[in-house]
This record gives C-alpha cells, structure tokens and sequence, in this order.
C-alpha cells in the first residue's frame, strides 16, 4: 500500500541527528517562549539586583548566603548588553538549560548511549516539567546541572580520544561549577568516587600524556576559582575565607532546617511533576540489576562498535560457517564478598553503554540519598537529582520494544500538561515548586506605582520593589523598613500607602484599601477547605498561603 511504502521511506532517511535537530527547537521553544510571563521569584529578584549593583557600582564580594561569583558576573554582562529586565535576567539560564540536549547527543555519538536510549532521555530533558521551570529561573543550579554532565562528557572524551583540551574543558567546568553554588564540591565528590572504581576495577586507561593533561586542567581550575572568588583581584582576601564561611554557613542552614522538609520531600515532588520518569527509573534500576551480564538492550554492534566481524561473531557465539552448538550452563557460583571486591586481572573489556548506565544509577542513587540527608529543603534541587535518573529511565524504555511507542506517549503527556500548567499559567498556582513566589497580583499594583508620583511602603517589605525600581524609579518611592504613625504617613502626601497587613491601618482618611497577595506558596495548613490529596493531584486545586499587603490608594 503506498501509505505505510512512504512512512517506510521517510522513516529510513531520519537519522538520529535530525531527532535531536527537532529535540533541540522543542526544548528552545519551551524554554524560551512567554520568558517574561511571570513575575521573579522571590530569590530571582535578589540575584537580579546584586548583579545590577556589580553592573553599576562595580562592587562584588562573595556571600556564601547568595552562592557564587558565577551568576552575578554574567548575569551583570547580559545586562551590560542587552539591557536590565526580567526577561534578559532569564535567557542564560534558558541557554545552559537547552545546552543539555548537545550534551546527551554528544554521550550518544561516543557510544555511551544507543541511539534510542539517546533521544528518550533528550525527550525527557527537553520537556521535563522540573528542567524547563529551572531553566527559566534565574538560579545557580541550572548552571551546575550543564557544568556537571560537561564535566562527565569532556571526561570520557578525553579518556577515550586522549586529547588534552577535553580535560582542560572538563577542569573549566569544574571551576565554573564551583564559582557557582556550594553543592558543587558534593557532585565532584560523587564523581570522584566513581573515577577511583574505574582505576580500581581496570576499566579505564589513562591517555599518554595523562600527567602533563591533569596539571593544564588542575592550573586552570584552580585560576577561575581565584579570579572568581576574589572578584578578579579586587577582594584576593576571600580566597582564604570563602571555603571556610561557606562551609559554616551551610552546615548552620543544615541544623537549623530553615526550609525543612522529609527525607522523601524530593520524591513527593518527583511524583507531582515527573511520575513517569520516577516510575521509569525504578524500573531501569532493576532491570539493570537482573540483566544477564554483559547484554543490553542495543545490539552488539552499537555496543561494541570497534571490533571486527571475526570477532562479532565469536562474541555471539556464531562462526562465518555456522552456529556453534549452545555453551553448556555454568552452575551458579555462591556469593563472595571477597569475590565482589577483587580487582579484576588485565586485560577488561570495557562495554560503554553498561558502565554508563552503572554510572548513571550510581549517579541517581548517590544525589538523592545526599539531598535527602540535606537539612534545608528546596525544588530548585530537584534537577540535580533528575538528570542522571533520566538517563536510568531512557535505559528502561529501551527494554520496551513494540510498546516503546505507546509508553513514550503517555509519559510525554503527562510531562507537558504538568510542564504548561506550572510553567504558562500566568497566574498564582498552588504548586510546592514555586517556593515562594511573588504573586501577580503584583502586576496590577505596579502598574499602579508607574502612573503615582509618591509612593510609601510602612513596613519591611521591600522586595521586590527594590528590583523593579532601582535606579531612578527608586525616587519616588519612601520606604520606611517598619511601619510609622498614622499623622507621619498621611503627612507625606502619598499617592499609595503599602504596608504588612498583620501590622497595618485600620483606614486612612481619603484613601480606598485593598489586601492582596505580596508572594505566596503552597501550604497545607492554610485555613481553607482541604480537597484531599487525590483531588488536589488532578486538578491542583491547593490551598494557598501568603504574605500579603495592605493597598491604600488615594482616593480621587
């Protein structure tokens, strides 16, 4: 029949490399699509306005509080070129959040990933409801995300091709990765480890020039980090003290559980927004288990691509004349943990694929356990987690065969209502992802402060005002840091009065009053009607709590 003839012909000319073409303007479009649709999240507006101030005053000093050197600099640069706002604050987390895609093609092309296990996860990077709200989220962590997986793809670049600029990118990203936020020497840690298994079990081999690589690599980790931390000499004190303050301070946020949460906090997030990922990966972590040694899913071609037809053969227990007749089936020796801890002689046989996904699970298993175990609990660490899972759940879905099709479909379903309801709805949602996030019902009152001449905030609530008026809109604004007098505040002629409504006026003469939300977050024990967990999981109608501020406007 000519219509599957022509679906047979199309299918044959698409390569992996045009899936990922495709992958890639999914993942710009949702990345960068409405950038500017909400207003910034609470931390994004103080991250945006200590940028600013490096823009225009040129000052700079390393606060542990506020992470890394690293988003302020080229957060600052971007504003230099492009202009201040919102929406330019957002567009580098945008491209290190889409640069994702390149690498995972890359895992793909030095046969670390079949093809198909490539473009699931590319799939699941590219719409996962926890990647694209990240990446458009003016935060360090998405920055650490892309540094950590360069680090894992210009690693085994170098391993594998021996060349030593491959090394000096995986020491940049190493450097920037640290010149970011402080869970960076936790990731380099974790791959550390593994690094020494590799060493220990013979299953990699170090390039020719090895020493001389790792000390180009070592010099320029080690300078970024300078340049960096002491605000490009400005500061070269911090050096000495930035390890030693972030370390304190992090350990003091981990007693003190400022923002606590269960151990299973990232799972209940895990399965609101990526259910089929986690369902998936759970699966890959047995299936990889209970896998007979040595198979996968791809072919013996894909995996072991550089041996010869001879040797395909043998190792598929074929002849070019003939089948040889089966093995015979070795008994099941008794477990040793002598056995499982002994260093395997020379020479190994590495298969990329295998140790990859071993290195993926021990990747998933290691960034959960730790943010489990972490005191201070927040979603924006969701995405360290996710990435490597994605990859164990790409590698169970190849297992899937005639319902890889169907499976993939529901799964990208689910992610992308998820991802269009926490991500283009333009309003205030009752999702734990927010955090706590500025209310649009900001929009209006801002509006408002445009078309006043005198403005009044009697109370501490300054952000995000701070942000959105900095500069010259600073003039018009009198901000108290507490609330003042009845007779002080309408001594001032103010054309909007703002302040906390749990300390606030009970009128003001001449003025009309109106509470609306200042920032908001989901909250279980707000004192509206509970709609139940199942109710709420399908329809995420939650209760909301919020700080909110009291509006008097002049009357005219």
């Amino acid at each position: 029949m000519p219509a599957p003839t022509f679906l047979s012909h199309i299918q044959s000319r698409v390569r992996v490399e045009h899936v990922f073409f495709a992958i890639l303007i999914v993942a710009v479009i949702l990345r960068f699509a409405f950038l500017d649709l909400k207003l910034f999240h609470h931390d994004e507006a103080i991250h945006a306005w200590f940028s600013y101030q490096l823009l225009t005053q040129g000052t700079y000093i390393y606060d542990p509080v506020y992470h890394g050197p690293f988003l302020y600099y080229v957060t600052a640069g971007m504003f230099a070129l492009f202009g201040d706002s919102d929406l330019v604050g957002r567009i580098l987390p945008c491209i290190f959040g889409t640069a994702l895609i390149p690498l995972v093609y890359c895992l793909y092309r030095m046969e670390y990933l079949s093809g198909k296990t490539a473009v699931i996860a590319g799939i699941f990077v590219a719409i996962a409801p926890e990647m694209i709200y990240f990446s458009r989220f003016l935060r360090n962590d998405v920055f650490v995300v892309f540094f950590s997986l360069l680090i894992v793809v210009a690693f085994l670049a170098w391993i594998q091709k021996g060349k030593w600029y491959y090394l000096f990118a995986a020491g940049i990203a190493a450097a920037l990765g640290m010149c970011s936020k402080e869970n960076m020497p936790i990731i380099l840690v974790m791959f550390g480890l593994f690094f020494l298994y590799l060493v220990w079990s013979r299953k990699i081999t170090f390039p020719k020039h090895w020493l001389r690589d790792m000390i180009l690599a070592a010099a320029v980790f080690f300078g970024i980090i300078f340049l960096f931390y002491s605000s490009f000499g400005a500061h070269p004190e911090v050096i000495l003290t930035a390890g030693p303050s972030a370390i304190e301070h992090w350990l003091n946020m981990h007693n003190q559980q400022r923002i606590g949460g269960p151990p299973f906090y990232y799972l209940i997030l895990f399965v609101l927004y990526e259910l089929p990922v986690l369902i998936l990966a759970v699966a890959g972590v047995i299936l990889y288990l209970r896998r007979p040694c040595g198979k996968n899913p791809a072919t013996e071609e894909e995996i072991l691509p550089d041996i010869s037809d001879a040797e395909l053969f043998e190792s598929a227990g074929e002849t070019e004349s003939g089948p040889d007749p089966p093995a015979p089936v070795p008994a099941k020796k008794r477990f040793s943990l002598s056995e499982l801890f002994r260093r395997p002689e020379r020479p190994v046989v590495l298969n990329r694929q295998e140790e990859f996904i071993r290195f993926a699970i021990y990747w998933t298993i290691m960034a959960c356990l730790t943010y489990a175990y972490i005191g201070e609990k927040v979603p924006w660490l969701s995405p360290h987690q996710l990435v490597p899972m994605i990859f164990v759940a790409a590698y169970a879905l190849s297992f899937a065969g005639k319902y890889t099709k169907p499976l993939m479909v529901v799964a990208c379903a689910f992610l992308l209502v998820v991802t269009f309801h926490v991500v283009f709805t333009p309003a205030d949602i009752a999702e734990p992802i927010v955090q706590v996030q500025n209310s649009e019902d900001l929009v209006e009152l801002m509006a408002a402060i445009d078309a006043s001449e005198k403005v009044a905030i009697s109370s501490d609530q300054g952000w995000p005002f701070t942000w959105y008026y900095r500069g010259d809109g600073w003039d018009k604004i009198s901000y108290y840091g507490r609330k003042i007098s009845e007779d002080s505040v309408l001594a001032g002629d103010f054309d909007i009065i703002m302040t906390h409504d749990g300390d606030s006026y009970e009128s003001l003469p001449g003025y009309e009053k109106k509470t609306i939300r200042l920032s908001y977050w989901l909250d279980g024990a707000a004192t509206e009607n509970d709609p139940g967990l199942l109710w709420y999981y399908v329809t995420r109608d939650g209760k909301i709590g919020s700080i909110n501020t009291d509006v008097f406007t002049r009357v005219s």
